[in-house]
């Protein structure tokens, strides 16, 4: 890579007791990239996901953020320096959908940046789409709106690094381009954004590099024209997939055999 990465990952190992999750992977992430982690469910997406946030022990390997090993920086200074967004953001108590995106400011108060706190949350809402929502309850939403604060709140955390775990995973067709273009944006500006997913056509058309998971092992780390290959996504799924690319769009499809028949309908049904 061009410019020395920020956050880089050797040979992690991570054990759940007898089963290794993740065996030996290595993983680098630059400024102005955004990065998809994808692969079937139990490839070990979440789990590498959350060995970058420190959440996760590792077996053996080594994880820095900054050149610096992630254990010797304090939680506070990582919150300044990388903002997460888990599969698990549900919040209970009722909070307002406004105190939760505020949740995103709490690393910087004290500091010179706190001064930006409203215009942040202000602009968080309205990538998120949820400016019409603050006022409302978060036990009063919909799924696909609390994931929008959810994310609104990684806006309004306002840092170089983001790391999300299934951001798009209850949103609709619109929600989710709209985060993912947010990313890309967040990438373009000189950021870095992590991201699991599952849509493979979305990793396509947005991440600059997939890495493609299987087994807790990296089959595949490149661009999606490179790395999406139809014999080994259709080896990793264990499924017939066709990647096709188009005037430099890379489209993944399953390879269906729908022999159902399906009833006429009346031509104004």
């Amino acid at each position: 890579m061009g410019v020395s990465a920020v956050l880089e990952a050797r040979g992690l190992h991570v054990r759940y007791g007898e089963r290794e999750v993740l065996a030996g992977v290595d993983l680098a992430v630059s400024p102005g990239e955004l990065v998809a982690l994808v692969g079937p469910n139990g490839a070990g997406k979440s789990t590498l996901l959350h060995a970058l946030t420190g959440d996760v022990g590792l077996s053996s390997g080594s994880i820095a953020l900054d050149g610096r090993p992630l254990g010797a920086i304090r939680t506070l200074d990582l919150a300044r320096r990388r903002a997460v967004l888990t599969q698990s953001n549900e919040v209970s108590f009722p909070f307002t959908a406004v105190e939760v995106v505020e949740m995103g400011r709490a690393p910087w108060r004290g500091r010179p940046e706190a001064d930006e706190d409203d215009a942040r949350i202000a602009a968080a809402a309205e990538d998120a789409e949820v400016t019409t929502l603050l006022e409302r309850r978060i036990t009063e939403l919909s799924g696909g709106e609390r994931a929008r604060v959810a994310f609104a709140r990684v806006r309004a955390q306002s840092c170089e690094i983001v790391l999300l775990d299934e951001p798009t995973a209850s949103l609709d067709i619109r929600h989710q381009e709209r985060v993912l273009a947010r990313l890309a944006d967040h990438a373009d500006a000189g950021g870095a954004a992590v991201v699991v997913l599952h849509d493979l056509d979305l990793a396509a058309a947005y991440a600059d590099r997939v890495v493609v998971l299987d087994g807790g092992r990296v089959r595949a780390d490149g661009p999606p024209h490179v790395a999406f290959t139809s014999a080994l996504l259709t080896d990793v799924y264990r499924h017939p997939l066709s990647v096709q690319v188009v005037d430099d769009d890379v489209h993944v499809r399953p390879v269906r055999h729908v022999s159902r028949s399906r009833k006429e309908q009346p031509a104004n049904a």
